[in-house]
């Protein structure tokens, strides 16, 4: 048989396989967040004093910056799936995001949330639990990249899986940022932190146990 032959017997009966469309996949994680949201706003758990916070300074700090580092970790994420995508740039790209966030933050603390105790500042109590909740939040949206890069062909998966672990993580806590009650910047770094790392951490070490390395 020849190779032309064998390759033709091979692939005769092979399904047509569906081309990515990162435009189409960006949108399935916006519309998972969007349900987590709007989950949020039908259980009534959204934080009750937001329209007296709306337009101060610290809500609309990480409301911004959660949703920028949020778009462009899910961008970077999404096109790190492509075998030519190089996402160690992104990565550096999406930390130093961070970092500004938190750089600014520092300007937008409420009066008096500087004299208080810094044990008082980020109440280790309540803060496990927002760290908790932006984890479970990150869940589905791990699951729904973590099904979209295994359609996909990475050939970093590991880069891969930790940037989606951060886009998850983003997202968990831009979907928190509007029912969190605590107002200090410090609080909001600290634990949204632990619980975008805890995120980015699970998805590194799960997501890229389905590929050949």
């Amino acid at each position: 048989m020849s190779n032309e032959a064998l390759i033709f017997d091979l692939s005769s009966e092979l399904a047509p396989v569906r081309r990515r469309s990162m435009v189409r996949e960006g949108t399935l994680v916006l519309i998972l967040c969007a349900l987590e949201l709007a989950l949020f706003l039908i259980m009534g758990v959204m934080r009750p004093d937001m329209h007296d916070v709306t337009g101060s300074p610290y809500l609309i700090w990480r409301v911004a910056s959660l949703g920028l580092l949020a778009l462009a970790a899910c961008v970077l994420a999404i096109r790190s799936f492509s075998p030519t995508a190089r996402p160690r740039r992104g990565l550096i790209i999406a930390c130093a995001l961070a970092a500004v966030a938190i750089f600014v933050g520092a300007f937008v603390t409420p009066d008096g949330a500087r004299a208080r105790a810094l044990l008082d500042r980020i109440d280790p109590a309540h803060g496990m639990m927002c760290a908790t909740s932006i984890f479970v939040l990150s869940l589905p949206v791990v699951a729904l990249l973590g099904a979209l890069m295994r359609r996909a062909a990475p050939t970093q998966p590991r880069l891969s899986a930790l940037a989606s672990g951060i886009a998850a993580g983003a997202c968990g806590a831009f979907v928190f940022a509007f029912c969190c009650p605590f107002n200090d910047p410090l609080y909001v770094v600290v634990w949204y932190t632990i619980g975008c790392a805890a995120v980015a951490a699970t998805a590194r070490w799960r997501l890229p146990r389905r590929f050949h390395l």
